[in-house]
Order: C-alpha cells, then sequence, then structure tokens
C-alpha cells in the first residue's frame, strides 16, 4: 500500500496474521492522506470554468480583451492578443481604420469627377497611383506621413511604456467637445470603431470592385 504525504512515498507490507495492527496503522495515517490531496500554502485550487468569447462562443475569451476597450467582443481566435500589447494593436486598428475612411471617400469622390485643377489629376482611382510616381507626388506622400509618423510617435510611445495614461488612438483633437461626460466618450468610441473596422471592409471592397471591371462607381 503506498500513501503520499506531499513527496514521500511509504510502503507497508501487510502479512497475515497482521490486520489489527494494520487497521490501527491506517486510522493513524489517514490525516497523511487527506494532507497529500490538499493544495499547498497559499495556493488556491480553481474549478470556476474559463469565460467564453462573445463573438466566439465556442472559443475561450483572450485574456487581454477584458472588455474595458470599445468594441471588444473577444474576437481573437489566432491569439495575437497574447503575444502583441493589446494597446500597441488598438492603436494600429484605430489608426488603419481612420485612414481607410478617409481613403474610401477619396476614391469615390475621385471617380465622381471631384478633383483638384490639371491634367494630373484627371484620372481614375485606380490610374491615380501610376500618375503620382510619374509626376513625383509619392515622395511628397512619403515625406509628409513620415513626419506625422515621427511626431506621433512620441504619444504611442509614452502610451507603451507607461509614462502616461493615454488611450490608444486618443490625440485629444476634440474641438467640438463631443466627448465632454464619460458617457459620450464611451458612446463616439464604439462608434469609431465600428466605423473604423466596417471602412478597412468597404476600402478593400471598392478597390477590388474597380480592378475587377475597369468601370467608375459605383463599380458595375
Amino acid at each position: 500500500l503506498f500513501l503520499s504525504n506531499h513527496k514521500r512515498l511509504i510502503l507497508i507490507t501487510v502479512h497475515e496474521g497482521g490486520i489489527k495492527m494494520f487497521s490501527k496503522l491506517a486510522l493513524v495515517m489517514l490525516p497523511c492522506l487527506a494532507v497529500g490531496f490538499q493544495a499547498p500554502a497559499g495556493q488556491k485550487l480553481s474549478v470556476a470554468a474559463s469565460a467564453k468569447s462573445t463573438s466566439l462562443p465556442f472559443m475561450e475569451a483572450p485574456e487581454a480583451l477584458d472588455g474595458s476597450m470599445a468594441g471588444d467582443v473577444g474576437f481573437d481566435p489566432l491569439g495575437l492578443s497574447s503575444i502583441i500589447d493589446i494597446k500597441w494593436m488598438r492603436e494600429a486598428e484605430l489608426k488603419h481604420g481612420r485612414i481607410c475612411q478617409l481613403a474610401w471617400l477619396g476614391f469615390v469622390f475621385t471617380d465622381l469627377g471631384f478633383t483638384l485643377p490639371g491634367d494630373m489629376h484627371k484620372v481614375s482611382s485606380v490610374a491615380a497611383h501610376d500618375a503620382a510616381i510619374q509626376y513625383g507626388a509619392m515622395q511628397q506622400l512619403l515625406l509628409f506621413i513620415s513626419l506625422a509618423e515621427i511626431i506621433s510617435s512620441v504619444a504611442v510611445s509614452q502610451m507603451m511604456t507607461g509614462e502616461s495614461d493615454r488611450k490608444p488612438g486618443d490625440f485629444s483633437l476634440d474641438f467640438f467637445k463631443f466627448s465632454s461626460t464619460p458617457e459620450k466618450a464611451a458612446e463616439y468610441e464604439l462608434k469609431e470603431i465600428v466605423h473604423c473596422r466596417a471602412a478597412m471592409l468597404a476600402f478593400s471592397g471598392v478597390v477590388t470592385q474597380a480592378v475587377l471591371t475597369g468601370k467608375g462607381f459605383p463599380y458595375f
């Protein structure tokens, strides 16, 4: 008979005629058995089931997606939030979403005929890339975007290192005080992230459709 007392094993061999002695010994060793099944001091055993993702109820909710950010529905099937800081990914999500909102609007308006003066601008949105390279506009875009990235990187760096309590994507550009209260701020944060996600899909779709059909808006 093997009795476990933490990491020590005790072997007891019962011979014929020693049943009474074994019974007494078993009563003495019962506390040892009980101790062997207890968790070490300072530790607790948890049997609570892990929370399920709201968007993917058949998967566990990622630990980093705790619902504290607007639009968080626990969608992370690849587990990226366990590898990359969630604040960094939300910063990137908002940046790409904001750019795509402007890009979709610019793409469609250009194909509707709203362009800058000059022959170089009288092209379709699909052809605008090659025209920009031909006239040297891409170098200007690279310069302006690089300056914007350098300036914004200061705030992002302070957020990532904990030097500030800045939220991802927050550049304090609220001149009209739309987010004057915590309730309004939460409302607009949710609306923005929803529109950002929709815009990223919309811009991918409009570019694909424009190239496939070769036609202007509405691209069919």
